[in-house]
């Protein structure tokens, strides 16, 4: 048997409720086979209600809060980095890095900036993808196929490179920050200490200023722990959690 077909003339009217909205077609015309009109529910998740099987629950697909995950991978990765920017315990060679930058800090925020786009938060997406692509960046720095550092034979010219690499990033992290005033102050102070943090270890490239490193890898830490704060923030809730934390929300 073929589908029931509406003529062109159909209308439909769509009526909201506190759970659920009903899509009811009428047709103007006699040609519609399925009578006057028919009604159906949608879920406030925009799935269909569909009550053919009482006895089986019906799932209606919804998806979870992916910013937690993108901001606590960025939370680790930036705190492993600080500590070597802090050359703590003596670690000057910074190639551990590549493995937590590559599959943590860049492919999870990835994940997370595809899951924020299918949200529709235009934000999220952006940030997430950004930022999943610089840990991606700068961890091919240190893989000896692609020879980044290498090529560089003069040491000098190396360091002002890399310095103009943390300033592109630096002006980029600037733009979230005008893009996240109206968020929240915990998103705010993250991604201002991050812009920070840049600026800082730029400043340590272009220099060169050993200080100026320090100092970056001091503020890093900062932006870890804003950055894990409000990750925290976001995993709990009233039916997770027993407290819940403050992150300042500004959008009201």
């Amino acid at each position: 048997m073929s589908d029931p077909k509406l003529p062109h003339d159909a209308t439909f009217d769509r009526t909201i409720t506190n759970d659920r909205a009903s899509v009811t077609a009428s047709a103007n015309g006699g040609g519609y086979r399925g009578g006057e009109g028919f009604r159906r529910f949608v879920t406030p998740g925009g799935s269909p209600e569909d009550n053919s099987q009482p006895a089986f629950p019906v799932f209606h697909r919804k998806f979870g809060n992916p910013a937690p995950l993108g901001l606590l991978s960025f939370a680790a990765t930036t705190f492993l980095l600080s500590l070597l920017n802090l050359s703590t315990r003596g670690i000057t060679v910074h190639n551990v890095i590549l493995g937590m930058a590559m599959g943590y800090g860049g492919l999870s925020q990835i994940i997370v900036g595809i899951e924020e786009w299918a949200c529709g938060n235009t934000f999220g997406a952006t940030a997430f993808c950004s930022y999943g692509g610089f840990w991606i960046s700068f961890g091919i720095l240190y893989i000896p196929q692609f020879a980044v550092l290498d090529s560089y034979t003069d040491p000098t010219m190396l360091d002002n490179a890399l310095g103009l690499y943390l300033v592109t990033w630096a002006l980029v992290t600037f733009i979230f920050v005008l893009a996240c005033l109206r968020s929240s102050i915990a998103l705010i102070t993250v991604f201002v200490c991050l812009d920070i943090t840049f600026w800082l270890l730029a400043a340590g490239y272009l220099g060169p200023s050993t200080k100026c490193t320090t100092a970056g890898g001091a503020f890093g830490l900062i932006t870890a722990a804003a950055a894990a704060y409000t990750a925290l923030a976001g995993m709990l809730t009233k039916d997770t959690s027993y407290f819940l934390l403050p992150i300042g929300d500004l959008s009201r």
